[in-house]
């Protein structure tokens, strides 16, 4: 019965309007820089930290986690577009991403 209410309070938590919205703002911001080519999301997150500096802690790890996995969407995104893959990630989606554009 512990587990349950735990698993009740952390889900509370991360799904929370307050830190859903800087997840959101995370994942646009990691979006809008991992669009460019050769910055990977390690990067990316490695760019925006200063920006979690005054964010309580579980507010920072989840907007980071949003930059994150927005850096990982957006260089595929120049993978598929421009036929660049930015990391290694991405070389798959720029093979068969830029064929399926064209």
């Amino acid at each position: 019965m512990e587990f349950l209410d735990l698993l009740y309070l952390g889900f509370s938590e991360a799904l929370s309007p307050t830190n859903l919205a800087f997840c959101l703002i995370g994942a646009l911001l990691g979006t809008l820089i991992g669009v460019l080519p050769g910055i990977g999301p390690t990067a990316t997150v490695a760019i925006l930290l200063p920006i979690t500096y005054f964010l309580p802690p579980l507010a920072a790890l989840i907007m980071l986690a949003g930059i994150f996995y927005g850096a990982q969407y957006g260089g595929s995104t120049t993978a598929i577009l421009v036929n660049l893959p930015g990391e290694a990630s991405a070389v798959v989606t720029a093979l068969d991403g830029h064929a399926m554009a064209k």
